[in-house]
């Protein structure tokens, strides 16, 4: 049995849930026999599942009002392992009156031998009278008639003594929080009977007893009033003779006034029934009938947090496997978002029956939707004997696919504004700018998973593409649409263009794009390191091609042949130039070639269309497992060094060249060029590979600019302290 029990389960807690399962279902089966026979619940009417502990005992009880067990049911089901009871009730109901019911009892109730060395089941059944049925371990069983009589009236009382290693068990707030974990949906009321603190008024005690002293006093002060009026009599009759009169002077005492009696509060405390699973199952009800207030607070339950959703989608799915599911749309980036990423999700809690399973599943939700948060339930997910785990894991791929559909059905219905107020979208309703904004805080929490998704996930790719926003050459301050960059295309215009990097700004001064800005053609400015991946995989959006405009040509949509002959002309033209300075530059260059793309810069570094990017081979050498010393020639940039044939400064490298017979102009110029080269690396998004050469090339260009000798070496100066600092006086040696 031990053996058996451990393997089946991971968790002790779960004994907890086993039994409350049990319980539910026994309520259910005595609901279901009432439909027939109102008589069955003669007993008791009142349907709940309670649940008390006793921490000198080491005890835990629940107890249901539900079927219960006749003895020789006690020893059927409970004597064999995995029998249920309610199984072979639903088996002879099966030909017509089906009843979808987890068994009363099975390998569920072994379940509590996790935490048990001692179990005591004591079950009424309106057919018999009170029984126990007593096992230790597992090991061996009896049963007798209970000699505290019927005191059930009504169904089952399942008592668990602890083992030493699960006394932590017998804690109010321990179980509070597993019925609250596994079974805060069930459809019957559980009670944990609870200690509670509780104040109330009671009489003051020392307020009565002042009382009660003040009355004594006043009844002293009479008696005493009584004997000075007798001594009085006596000295008149003694003092007749003399005719003198003695006065005895009385002092009036005022009478203690008793008080009024006050009551005091004082704070006890006591033992009392108090419902555990106040919150009910909203997933169930009519999404029409909800409103919006519940569902706030359903998610706050739900995350315990104190923030509302940004926005939530119930949806109940049928055919071959029903479900009922409600998501919800976090308004706060979790803190965790990403450190778990390729565990498992807990994004998602399962529930059978309203029973939980499970909030750590690999594939209710693909990873790049672990943002989402909610509860998905389902009566006819098949589960194996432990509730663990699926027995099919295609029923699984049918909900999760049904589950990313809605939820990107939910992201485009807020991207659009048509996003009605239960969280379902409305094609033909107008935009809501709320519902916009709305959309636009959600991407700026959660616009890299989206673009995760477009790496993953294949099926759903061209829908996630719909949800990307980027800035642009013509929007730096609002993000756009793929879609709102088609609108304003250029009517022959076939390919997206965008150029990746640090930001914007940066992309935007990049001569790489400057003859697509001058003909009003639109770049899209990716600056997140993941937006160029996300491109990769998406190349193209419906069918619009996408382009880096940084790799390959770049077309300006004009009279092609024409474009080509003066390409052609321009290239033989400067054929001297780019034939030396590719045999300068070597092997940190495929070619040099005239540039198409150039305007103001006079020449600029793009890559191979098939290649990798600036902004990608500036990553790949950042990886924290790359060696800088070796990476491997794929992973570089496939340069090209394109030169502005207008620009004057090209134009004077060329009459350079051909000034010089043998083909290699100054050695001043031959220097100009490589700072020029180093000056297009940088520009063109690059690291340059010896940045203290470069410097020291800049350092002799600015001597030769300022006319000091390139060998006048470095001397600090001598300074001349006087007495007086701030006479304006001191002055260099």
């Amino acid at each position: 049995m031990d053996i058996i029990i451990n393997a089946l389960y991971t968790h002790k807690e779960v004994f907890l849930r086993e039994l409350i399962s049990n319980a539910s279902d026994a309520l259910d089966k005595i609901r279901y026999l009432a439909l027939k026979d109102p008589a069955q619940l003669a007993a008791t009417k009142d349907l709940k599942i309670m649940i008390e502990f006793n921490k000198d005992d080491k005890t835990i009880s629940v107890t249901d009002t539900g079927v219960g067990m006749t003895k020789e049911e006690l020893i059927k089901n409970l004597g064999t392992v995995a029998k249920s009871g309610t199984a072979a009730f639903v088996e002879a109901l099966s030909k017509g009156e089906a009843a979808n019911l987890i068994g009363q009892f099975g390998v569920g109730f072994y379940s509590t031998y996790l935490v048990a060395k001692q179990v005591v089941v004591a079950s009424k059944h309106n057919d018999d009278d009170q029984y126990l049925w007593i096992s230790k371990a597992g090991s061996q069983f009896s049963v007798i008639k209970d000699p505290k009589g019927n005191t059930l009236l009504r169904g089952t009382k399942v008592t668990i003594y602890l083992k030493e290693d699960a006394i932590e068990l017998v804690e109010q707030e321990t179980i509070k929080n597993i019925v609250k974990k596994y079974s805060e949906f069930i459809n019957y009321p559980i009670y944990l009977y609870t200690e509670k603190e509780v104040t109330k008024e009671v009489e003051n005690k020392t307020a009565e007893a002042d009382n009660k002293t003040a009355e004594a006093v006043n009844k002293t002060v009479e008696e005493t009033n009584k004997t000075t009026e007798a001594a009085n009599k006596t000295t008149e009759s003694v003092n007749k003779t003399d005719e003198e009169k003695v006065e005895v002077k009385e002092e009036k005492k005022e009478e203690a006034k008793p008080e009024e009696k006050k009551n005091m509060t004082i704070t006890e405390k006591v033992w009392d029934w108090v419902l555990v699973n106040e919150q009910k199952a909203l997933w169930l009800r009519n999404k029409e009938e909800i409103k919006e207030e519940e569902y706030t607070e359903f998610y706050k339950t739900l995350s315990k947090g104190t923030e509302a959703p940004l926005a939530h989608t119930h949806l109940k799915a049928e055919g071959d496997i029903e479900f009922s599911a409600i998501l919800f749309i976090p308004s706060s980036t979790p803190f965790d978002l990403y450190e778990n990423y390729y565990g498992k999700s807990k994004a998602i809690k399962l529930y059978v029956k309203r029973v939980m399973i499970t909030e750590e599943f690999e594939d209710l939700m693909p990873r790049y939707m672990n943002f989402i948060r909610g509860v998905l339930d389902s009566d006819d997910l098949p589960l194996n004997v432990n509730r663990e785990m699926l027995q099919q894991q295609k029923a699984m791929k049918v909900i999760s696919k049904k589950l990313v559909r809605s939820t990107i059905k939910l992201l485009e219905g807020m991207a659009r504004g048509n996003v009605t107020t239960n969280g379902t979208t409305n094609a033909t309703s107008s935009k809501n700018t709320t519902e916009q904004e709305k959309y636009e805080k959600f991407y700026g929490m959660f616009g890299k998973n989206i673009k995760l998704g477009v790496i993953e996930d294949s099926s759903n790719r061209l829908s996630l593409s719909k949800l990307l926003r980027f800035y642009s050459t013509k929007s730096l301050n609002k993000t756009i649409s793929f879609d709102d960059y088609l609108e304003r295309k250029k009517p022959k215009q076939d390919v997206i263009y965008y150029l990746a990097g640090d930001n914007k700004e940066f992309l935007l001064k990049s001569p790489l794009i400057q003859k697509l800005k001058d003909n009003d053609i639109e770049v899209l400015l990716l600056e997140d390191p993941i937006d160029e991946y996300c491109m990769n995989a998406l190349q193209n959006y419906d069918t619009t091609r996408i382009q880096n405009a940084a790799k390959g040509d770049v077309k300006m949509f004009k009279d092609e042949e024409l474009e080509k002959k003066r390409l052609q002309k321009l290239k033989e033209i400067f054929k001297p130039l780019t034939v030396w300075w590719k045999t300068r530059l070597g092997k940190k260059v495929e070619k040099v070639e005239v540039a198409t793309r150039l305007t103001d810069s006079p020449c600029a570094i793009s890559t191979s269309e098939y290649g990798n990017s600036a902004n990608m081979e500036k990553i790949t050498r950042s990886q924290t497992f790359s060696n800088k010393d070796k990476v491997q020639a794929y992973m570089l940039a496939r340069k090209t060094l394109e030169i502005n044939p207008g620009h004057p400064i090209i134009k004077k490298l060329l009459e350079k060249v051909q000034e010089s017979p043998t083909g290699d102009p100054d050695p001043s110029f031959v220097e100009l060029s490589d700072v020029l080269f180093d000056t297009a690396i940088v520009n063109s998004g690059f690291n340059i590979d010896d940045s203290a050469v470069f410097f020291e090339k800049i350092e002799r260009i600015v001597r030769k600019g300022f006319e000091i000798d390139a060998n006048e070496s470095v001397v600090q100066p001598e300074v001349n302290i006087t007495d007086d600092d701030d006479d304006g006086t001191n002055k260099l040696c």
